[in-house]
């Protein structure tokens, strides 16, 4: 083509978007705390920069997380992305090697072709033309690929898609049209002058044969520019911004930065960051068991991007983790969430925390008079001792998990003080997750000085929403532990010696536990010491939330049972004796959703104890001496 005034729709396109990128960049990394700008600034030399590229290219490009959990999808994100990338570089390659001169402008090599419609006859340019048409296929391929996800998602192995705005849909028109309008405008071409590969010279020559091709090529040039202009020019308005952003926010991510407690740069870049894929949909119990499909992170983040009222979407999550865990760009879905929850919070959804699970035991009915303050609380004089049992509300709700620890250190003989025996104060971790972190540092607080003055050595909790708690917002010398974890140093010290039951039994990760504080192997190990573990479908990392969640109190109880009952069915496919869980809330939630018998590990520790035998009382346990070191 002789005029090059069709190139004019991508080049405007293409200077809009990146001059709207580095504006857009320059403006989050000017709004970052001091820290943050330092960490990002270091971010871009040594390691953490090496790390991003590897990034960049594994995830970004290759979509290696998509791959490992779905291949189809993961390759038709990897077709597009990668094949793209792909186009460019070689078709930038292709225009400086074979082309008249060096160093083009981008539109140049996009538009090769064009410029140079009988390149490729012979020799080397006639090998390279079959690469460039093998890249294109290979892109095709995906775009084949994305059409069925949006109209027949199951196909893909996808329950759901994302919805899509007016402005996606014709942002994901035009991507839709740039593929194969060049495969056309080239083929076209390739039909007029006898050039092309394997793809644009014999599908040329066919359209060649019954169609003007000198006359409708120049048509689909236009469409190729066109699509790609009208798609670089509705990326920051589209989901689709996330293919430049996405870059950044590996950067940050790799520097160091994190989410923090309160919105910020950071926070944005995330929120510009996520592709809208719908993964998180898929994996959602709130969706496949409870039916409720417009709550999920994709439109969490497309609230946050639009900037509507999302607070009924920001309290309705059982902030389960799973959404978070199965993010191919890495969002950090919960802290997010929880940021919105301190920053919209509803009075009368945080009341509803504070009456249900502020104190338990004796203490519990004066404190639902008071929704502002714990300045009351009296400070207890603290009973010194090498380890505190804190069962926490969900425990004393199941006593027979207080019952069965009791049994296991005592036969252990473990020097130790039941904190809470009495009723207690929450440990705070409902009241931040309703977003009132003023209130749950009071709790913590007055937890806190309990704990110090008892000189304990190590915290054992059996709640692993205390255990999160505990861990990550107290600031305490002891050694927190989960009571799995504690009994499992027990048995590997041989303070603690146990028969074998002959039961065949399913083990459940609580949320908590298990994506939220990364406890996995030791339940594990303890259950292998006194009966036959079978594995589950989605256990570890993707294993089910019981539905009881304390993150959602918007949730009925109807759609918390359908929830419940899901987990449970696919918990007990293989029909085992038993389902053991290492969370109260979990063994009081399935304990309604299924006949099969439920229990806390510690009761399956504690049903595994020889009889009991006459011992002078307070024996020491291995873990008052060695292990007490370790902490």
């Amino acid at each position: 083509m002789s005029s090059e005034i069709f190139v004019w729709p991508f080049n405007l396109g293409l200077y809009f978007i990146l001059i709207y990128s580095v504006v857009r960049s320059t403006v989050w990394f000017r709004n970052l705390s001091r820290p943050d700008k330092l960490r990002l600034q270091r971010g871009f030399f040594g390691i953490p920069f090496m790390q991003s590229i590897k990034e960049i290219f594994m995830e970004s490009l290759l979509h290696r997380r998509i791959f490992k959990k779905n291949f189809v999808l993961g390759y038709m994100h990897m077709s597009l992305a990668f094949g793209w990338f792909l186009l460019i570089v070689f078709g930038t390659i292709e225009a400086d090697f074979f082309g008249e001169k060096h160093l083009n402008p981008p539109s140049h090599a996009i538009f090769f072709r064009a410029f140079n419609p009988d390149h490729g006859a012979v020799g080397l340019a006639r090998a390279y033309t079959h690469l460039m048409d093998f890249l294109l296929a290979f892109i095709l391929s995906g775009l084949l690929l994305a059409v069925i996800k949006r109209f027949i998602p199951s196909m893909m192995g996808m329950k759901k898609t994302t919805k899509h705005t007016w402005s996606d849909r014709t942002a994901l028109l035009s991507l839709w049209l740039i593929f194969p309008s060049r495969l056309l405008a080239e083929s076209f071409t390739c039909g007029t002058y006898g050039s092309g590969g394997f793809l644009t010279g014999n599908l040329g020559a066919a359209l060649a044969s019954f169609l003007p091709a000198a006359e409708i090529a120049p048509w689909f040039w236009w469409l190729y520019s066109l699509a790609l202009g009208t798609f670089f020019f509705l990326l920051p308005v589209t989901r689709y911004f996330h293919i430049p952003i996405e870059l950044l926010l590996i950067f940050m991510r790799n520097s160091g930065i994190t989410t923090g407690d309160k919105s910020s740069s950071y926070t944005e870049v995330q929120t510009h960051a996520c592709s809208s894929c719908g993964v998180c949909i898929g994996v959602c119990q709130m969706s496949y068991a409870a039916g409720i499909n417009d709550i999920q992170s994709a439109y969490f983040i497309k609230g946050l991007r639009s900037d509507r009222d999302i607070a009924a979407i920001t309290a309705n999550c059982l902030m389960c983790g799973r959404c978070e865990e199965a993010c191919p760009v890495g969002i950090e879905l919960g802290p997010m969430r929880l940021i919105e929850r301190r920053q919209g919070e509803r009075p009368d959804t945080a009341k509803r925390f504070l009456e249900r699970y502020s104190l338990t035991g004796r203490r519990s009915t004066i404190e639902r008079e008071s929704t502002q303050s714990y300045g009351y609380l009296v400070r207890e004089e603290a009973e010194s001792a090498d380890v505190l049992f804190f069962a926490g509300c969900m425990t004393h709700l199941t006593p027979s998990v207080i019952s069965a620890m009791k049994k296991i250190m005592e036969s252990a003989g473990v020097r130790y003080r039941f904190m809470d025996e009495q009723g207690g104060v929450c440990c705070g971790r409902p009241l931040m997750l309703a977003g009132r972190d003023r209130e749950a540092r009071e709790l913590i607080n007055h937890n806190s000085d309990i704990i110090w003055k008892s000189g304990a050595r190590i915290l054992v909790t059996s709640c692993p929403i205390c255990y999160k708690i505990f861990r990550e917002s107290y600031y305490l010398e002891a050694r927190v532990m989960h009571h799995s974890e504690f009994i499992n140093l027990l048995i590997e010290e041989g303070s603690l010696r146990l028969g074998y039951l002959h039961r065949k039994v399913v083990y459940h990760d609580p949320c908590e536990l298990g994506r939220g504080s990364g406890i996995y192997e030791e339940p594990r190990a303890v259950i292998s010491y006194v009966a036959e573990l079978q594995a589950v479908p989605e256990e570890g990392t993707m294993s089910l939330c019981c539905g009881g969640s304390l993150g959602n109190l918007t949730l009925s109880s109807g759609k918390r049972a359908l929830i419940a009952a899901d987990a449970a069915r696919s918990l007990t496919m293989s029909s085992p004796d038993e389902l053991i869980t290492a969370c109260p809330l979990c063994k009081k939630t399935f304990g309604q959703a299924t006949g099969t018998r439920v229990s806390d590990i510690a009761e399956l520790v504690a049903a595994a104890l020889p009889k009991p035998v006459k011992k002078s009382r307070g024996r020491p346990a291995r873990v008052t001496t060695k292990s007490l070191n370790h902490g």
